[in-house]
This record gives C-alpha cells, sequence and structure tokens, in this order.
C-alpha cells in the first residue's frame, strides 16, 4: 500500500517498515531535461558530421540518414542511459535524480522503453508543454511517459554516513577480506538501497519475530545475488549479521 503526502511517497511494507521518497520537483526535472536536450544535440551534431560524406552520393540520402540518426539518439539516449545508470541520464546525475518503479518495485527496461518513446507527446507542442502541464496537476508529479510505464522520478540525496556502531556488526568482518569484491558491491548497490537497508537494521527491533526472518533473508539472498562472496566468507554467518556486514563494508 502507499499514500502520497506533500513532496514524499511513503510505502509501507508487510513487514511493517514505512519508506519515505521525495519526488522530484517539476522545477528540477525541467533543469534535467535541459542538460539531456544539450548532449542529444551535441550527439546530433557529431553525427552531422559524418553523414556530410553521403551528401556526395545523393542529399536526399543523407537528409533521410541524419533524420533517422538524430530519431536514434533522442529516443535511445534516454533508453540507455537510463538502463545502464539505473534510472539516470546525464541530467538526472547531475541533478541528483533517478527514475524509480512507482509501486517500488524493480525498475525494468520495458518501463524505460515506454516512458522514452512517449516522451515525443510530452514534449508537444514544444518544450514539454504537455508533459509539464501534466507534471504540474499530477500529485506524484509524473508525465505522460511516467504514468503510462507507472515510473515516478525522485530526489537522490547524497547518503548520509550512518553511525556504524549501531549496526552491531562482527568485530571481525569477512566480507573485508574481499577488497575487490566489496568494491563491486559498493559499484552495483545504489545510495537509496543502500539508506533503506540501513533503515530496516536501525529499526529491526520493531518487527514482529517472523517478518524480521523474512525481511533480512530477502536483503541477504538479494546482495548475495548482487555480489556473490566465496562460501567462506559467508559460512556460519546468518542472514541479518550478514545485511549488517554488507551494509558495514558499503558504508565504512
Amino acid at each position: 500500500m502507499l499514500a502520497a503526502r506533500a513532496n514524499f511517497l511513503r510505502f509501507h511494507t508487510p513487514e511493517g517498515i514505512t519508506f519515505s521518497l521525495a519526488l522530484a520537483s517539476p522545477v528540477t526535472r525541467c533543469l534535467a531535461s535541459v542538460v539531456d536536450i544539450g548532449c542529444i544535440s551535441v550527439l546530433s551534431i557529431t553525427l552531422g558530421y559524418f553523414t556530410r560524406a553521403l551528401n556526395l552520393f545523393s542529399a536526399d540520402l543523407a537528409m533521410a540518414v541524419q533524420l533517422a540518426g538524430y530519431f536514434v539518439l533522442s529516443v535511445g539516449y534516454g533508453m540507455f542511459t537510463e538502463w545502464y545508470w539505473r534510472g539516470q541520464t546525464v541530467g538526472k546525475r547531475l541533478l541528483r535524480l533517478r527514475v524509480v518503479d512507482a509501486q517500488g518495485l524493480k525498475l525494468n527496461f520495458s518501463q524505460i522503453a515506454l516512458r522514452n518513446l512517449l516522451r515525443c507527446i510530452d514534449l508537444m507542442p514544444a518544450f514539454y508543454a504537455i508533459g509539464g502541464a501534466v507534471c504540474l496537476f499530477n500529485r506524484r508529479s509524473q508525465r505522460l511517459g511516467d504514468i503510462a510505464a507507472g515510473t515516478i522520478v525522485i530526489r537522490n540525496p547524497i547518503a548520509r554516513q550512518p553511525d556504524l556502531d549501531q549496526l552491531a556488526v562482527d568485530k571481525w568482518n569477512s566480507l573485508r577480506e574481499y577488497p575487490h569484491l566489496t568494491a563491486r558491491l559498493r559499484q552495483h548497490v545504489s545510495p537509496r538501497t543502500a539508506a533503506l537497508t540501513v533503515d530496516a537494521i536501525m529499526r529491526r527491533q520493531q518487527l514482529e519475530a517472523t517478518k524480521r526472518v523474512a525481511l533480512f533473508h530477502e536483503l541477504a539472498s538479494y546482495f548475495k545475488e548482487v555480489t556473490p562472496f566465496p562460501p567462506e566468507a559467508t559460512e556460519g554467518v546468518g542472514d541479518e549479521q550478514y545485511v549488517r556486514n554488507v551494509a558495514d563494508v558499503l558504508f565504512r
């Protein structure tokens, strides 16, 4: 179940934990779009230099290739960057924004593709007039592409350093023995996921025993799938302690 309040979207999990996501404002999204349009323009100009050679054969062919290339760049740019950077483009990275699933689930490529394909409608009649108007009157600040794809754009603040002493990490954290794997783990885990993990650890005492076990089993399974560690590093370590160890190497 979820509910919107002011500029935040709140998720209530079955385990009894509430997570809040700060929604991006239309103004901030507009600034990010300006940066992205600039990036697409630079790529299009670069493409134009390469297509000039086709003028030697046919001016119409050169124009057709350039128009097709611009369409591919304008749509493909958003798809590629949002998929590669997990919901971020160059503009969104600079403004610290991120596209996420509106239900708090994992963002799928089909959602990224749909929201970018519908961008041409949001852009009409000029510079996001339709998309901007819909975004202003939508309680989640969604444009048409977001509504169709089931996505929202959130502010992605810098994760604050938690009090590591409260994580109850073992004095000997076996994960620290593998610096190349911990570096890979930091690379693949987003700041939002890391912050939510710490929040779950800090609030573990508020959970019922069965829900607590289920939550940390799910978190541990996720981290083990993202970056597998050798069996000797995880042998005898319970799910909850494993999650604490992960949080420790993510922030320390």
